[in-house]
């Protein structure tokens, strides 16, 4: 069975007023690739998760988790 990673983009995506297609022109991907991490179906590479942390402002760790 796959590994399933847990995410809060969309939580940061609403913290900082970014659609997905603003947060896809930050980070430099497609609005498609940022609306199929929200929903679990695609795992970043760990420079995208880097890229996302930075906009936020955060860590990657407090954006993604694995399940319990």
């Amino acid at each position: 069975m796959p590994e399933r990673l847990h995410n809060r983009i969309r939580e940061e995506r609403g913290r900082l007023k970014l659609t997905q297609a603003d947060l896809a022109t930050l980070a430099q991907v497609s609005r498609k690739t940022i609306n199929t991490i929200e929903n679990g179906v695609f795992i970043p590479s760990t420079v995208l998760a880097l890229r996302l942390a930075r906009v936020f402002g955060t860590s990657v760790e407090s954006i993604f988790q694995l399940p319990e």
